[in-house]
């Protein structure tokens, strides 16, 4: 939800992780732009810039596959995912934005690894334009936070 209240968050030291980033190309100014914002948390965070990975495929379909490469890899701590899907006028919409997120949350529970998803699901570019800083940036603290959160678990 657009400007909900998301509480404090914790946890958020990234100097001894290393994280990776698949960005979908399809919509690519409103992706480099959660890029941006992401790496730029993730350095503020503390996550040295030789330990971010950049990953860029073709489009939203293509994340969950380039993430379970990443996650077999064994290398990373942590993982995100950044697309944006606009609703069009078919039913394709609902098919990328259903098979993009559920990849994306089965591997992150079959591999036991974060995954931050900042796979935008909008109605209009205006929609995604107003939430490509605040969700990179968010998927850059989720990916931080969730690592230190299931090391104290596990």
């Amino acid at each position: 939800m657009f400007g909900a209240d998301k509480g404090t968050a914790q946890l958020l030291d990234g100097k001894k992780l290393s994280i990776a980033i698949v960005q979908a190309r399809f919509n690519e100014g409103i992706t480099n732009a959660l890029f941006q914002a992401c790496h730029a948390e993730l350095l503020a965070l503390g996550v040295p810039e030789k330990h971010i990975t950049h990953v860029s495929v073709p489009g939203a379909l293509e994340i969950p596959v380039a993430l379970q490469a990443l996650a077999e890899r064994d290398d990373f701590d942590a993982l995100i995912a950044l697309g944006c899907i606009i609703r069009g006028e078919t039913y394709h919409f609902e098919l990328v934005a259903n098979e993009s997120g559920a990849g994306v949350t089965r591997l992150s529970l079959d591999y036991q690894i974060p995954i931050a998803n900042a796979i935008l699901t909008v109605e209009s570019e205006a929609q995604a334009l107003a939430r490509q800083t605040d969700k990179g940036r968010d998927a850059a603290r989720v990916a931080v936070e969730m690592t230190h959160v299931l090391a104290q678990i596990g």
